[in-house]
């Protein structure tokens, strides 16, 4: 397991130098002068200077590849343009915010498809089969942002339920933290949940017809001990496949959702930074991102291979 587990680490490194070049060459995708995009029509040469100066672009080409890479290695990811404050700082204080809706909307997804996924395995070709079918094609049919828009309009403005946007933190005050949560949460889970439903019913109608679950309930064994017990199980391993989409499809979505809730995470501060043209933050945060949906697909990957040592033994050293 250990040695697995570093291998997949060391396969993840030309991925992350990939990325941190595309990072590097953002600021020279800009049409024209980045200085003069950043500091606007009103800036003076002297402005266009000095921001030249801050990004390092007064520097030689390998001069700049050299400082960025050096400053990466060290964890120093630049000075946000908006801010004023180093990048990895900012990112560091959101990312509790994010972390937080993104775990909430992962129990939200699991609890949701896979226990509509197994109520509609064990009615087949009933209604709640039909209905279950019905909540998982609108899941995976509406967009997360017209969704969080209608719960906007309909628990905040017309009932009153919950705010309308805003944060408050967990440590701060529980409740006002599940209420200002919920309504993101929900926004990114309906999606996944649709989609895992989908998964976990075509495997659990599969696993159901298999001869060793005859046998179990050949023996009088009692329906929930053969779906709990034997047919559960191997249902699991689909469903820990596409964890590591799911969780990449959260944290992708968090940039629109918080920037609709006002929740002050990761992705409300790169939707900030890429309206400013804040390109350090930009860099930062597509770094971050990056390396935090690695090491979610190989945490992943070593519990798929955990569950089914068959892969590991069959080529995952």
């Amino acid at each position: 397991m250990l040695g697995y587990t570093v291998s997949r680490l060391l396969q993840a490194i030309p991925i992350l130098f990939l990325v941190s070049l595309m990072a590097f060459g953002i600021i020279y995708l800009i049409p024209g002068d980045a200085a003069t995009v950043i500091g606007g029509p009103s800036a003076s040469a002297q402005d266009l200077a000095q921001i030249r100066a801050n990004l390092g672009l007064d520097q030689p080409l390998h001069v700049q590849i050299l400082t960025f890479y050096t400053n990466l290695l060290q964890g120093d990811l630049g000075r946000s343009l908006l801010l004023g404050v180093p990048v990895t700082e900012a990112i560091i204080q959101r990312s509790p915010v994010t972390i937080g809706i993104a775990i909430y909307s992962l129990v939200l997804t699991i609890v949701l498809g896979l226990s509509t996924g197994i109520i509609a395995a064990l009615n087949h070709n009933r209604w709640l089969d039909q209905a279950a079918t019905i909540f998982a094609l609108i899941g995976v049919s509406l967009p997360n942002f017209w969704l969080a828009l209608v719960m906007i309009v309909l628990f905040s403005v017309n009932l009153g339920w919950l705010p309308t946007g805003g944060y408050v933190p967990f440590s701060q005050d529980p409740i006002g933290w599940l209420r200002t949560a919920t309504m993101p949460a929900v926004s990114l889970a309906l999606l996944q949940a649709g989609l895992l439903t989908r998964i976990t019913r075509s495997t659990m109608l599969e696993v159901l017809s298999q001869d060793y679950i005859r046998t179990a309930r050949s023996k009088g064994i009692s329906e929930w001990k053969v779906v709990g017990k034997h047919a559960l199980a191997n249902v699991m391993m689909p469903v820990v496949t596409v964890l590591g989409l799911i969780l990449s499809v959260l944290l992708s979505g968090s940039i629109v959702i918080e920037t609709i809730f006002g929740v002050p995470g990761i992705g409300a501060l790169l939707g900030n930074a890429i309206s400013s043209r804040d390109y350090p933050m930009i860099q930062g945060g597509l770094l971050f991102v990056t390396a935090a949906l690695l090491l979610l697909n190989i945490l992943v990957d070593v519990l798929y291979t955990w569950l089914d040592p068959r892969i590991r033994v069959g080529g995952g050293k």
